[in-house]
């Protein structure tokens, strides 16, 4: 560091100090022409020294690309420079200080943080505080700090403003991309694809992924029920979209382990009425066809009176085939009907004996002529085969539907 120069002679009108109002009520002094232009002489050394001391203090900031580290640059210079029109202009300060940000990009708000910007700007007052003996005039160096420290300060308040206007636009931009994704789920696809989109509101994982339905607790304060749900998802580490749609909140979770605890988790976002969840899927790519089936699922859960809360989609099935679900009625007929007619006559008899007697062990095997237990055995493989025991309510409602509609398809 050089050594201190010398004050100039005074030149009578330089060298006049005046009172100007300071912010906040405070008696400000002008400083001598002199200190301020060494100070706009110094303002691209004292930004290079400012940007070598982050290099040596600060980790991250090494870590940073070059076109960043340029960015910080940028803004140091553009600080100083501001900081002499904040000497020679104070009541400017507001439009002054929001120019040091404009030098950088838009993007730099999203890659450097706004703790990491604190840091910045507290590097660069501290290598600014320790010039002020070598640019300051002879008198003038506890005013020049003392404007420092309140130029510092509104460059602290520019920067939370900066960064605040950044998060209000990218949260009005994630809600709208949020609700874009919700709503070609509903649709069926074919508004973007769903990868990218999700990637753009910051998934940290890719799956498993599932959807959750039900009642929306109250659609006038639907943002308040959003931040909800985010807030109970990632309290248990998932990732999440969420929309309320035609009075219905569907909610799409991602990094669950079991999709009947994820919904568990949220549920008490939900209005009073059934929740709906969906099998679990690979990725988001195929939660458009867990969506359908979760929303045929809360369509027609009120036709099972003593469904569970929350209760999976696919044991609605014989509610979905019936209040008209296409793929419910194919589902049936493809992992219930399917196999017992493939497996032979014996195990299709069996079965349809079984529900005809009311699910009598002894009634089946006398009209079978057949022990109770071949009965017994027949009708544990029926459930092997098909996934539905017919020994229990359930599995014999599923069951009973499933070779209804397969007769009907036969005969067609």
């Amino acid at each position: 560091m050089s050594e201190r120069r010398s004050p100039l002679p005074s030149d009578g009108a330089s060298d006049e100090r005046a009172s100007l109002p300071g912010r906040g009520g405070a008696e400000k002094r002008r400083l001598h022409e002199e200190t301020l232009r060494r100070i706009e002489q110094a303002a691209g050394r004292v930004a290079t020294q400012s940007v070598a001391r982050m290099d040596d203090e600060l980790p991250w900031f090494r870590a940073l690309p070059a076109d960043q580290r340029s960015w910080v640059m940028l803004v140091a210079q553009a600080g100083i420079a501001s900081f002499v029109e904040w000497l020679r202009s104070p009541d400017d300060v507001l439009r002054l200080t929001g120019e040091v940000f404009g030098t950088a990009p838009r993007a730099m708000a999203r890659t450097v943080t706004l703790q990491h910007t604190v840091e910045l700007v507290r590097e660069t007052i501290a290598v600014a505080e320790e010039q002020v003996p070598l640019l300051a005039t002879a008198g003038d160096e506890g005013a020049l700090r003392e404007e420092l420290l309140r130029f510092s300060r509104e460059i602290a308040f520019a920067a939370a403003r900066v960064y605040a206007g950044a998060a209000e636009s990218r949260g009005a931009w994630d809600a709208r991309l949020e609700a874009l994704v919700i709503e070609g789920l509903v649709r069926g696809g074919g508004i973007g694809a769903p990868e990218s989109q999700v990637a753009a509101l910051g998934w940290r994982t890719t799956g498993p992924v599932t959807t959750v339905a039900g009642i929306a607790p109250d659609q006038e304060h639907a943002q308040d029920i959003l931040a909800e749900v985010h807030r109970l998802a990632h309290r248990t580490n998932y990732d999440v979209i969420a929309g309320v749609h035609g009075g219905r909140l569907i909610v799409v979770l991602s990094g669950i382990a079991d999709p009947l605890t994820a919904a568990r988790d949220i549920l008490p976002v939900f209005a009073d009425g059934p929740v709906v969840v969906g099998w679990s899927t690979s990725d988001v790519a195929g939660a458009t066809a867990v969506t359908r089936a979760v929303l045929s699922g809360l369509r027609a859960a009120p036709a099972w009176g003593g469904a569970p809360r929350p209760v999976s989609a696919e044991a609605l099935l014989p509610e979905r085939a019936l209040a008209g679900d296409a793929d419910a009625r194919a589902e049936l007929l493809e992992h219930v009907y399917r196999p017992l007619a493939n497996a032979g006559d014996v195990l299709l008899e069996t079965v349809t004996a079984f529900l005809e007697v009311g699910g009598s062990l002894e009634a089946t095997a006398r009209a079978l002529f057949v022990h109770p237990n071949t009965v017994r055995y027949r009708l544990r493989r029926v459930g092997e085969l098909c996934g539905e025991s017919p020994t229990t309510p359930r599995g014999a409602y599923a069951i009973h539907l499933a070779l209804t509609l397969g007769r009907l398809e036969a005969s067609a």
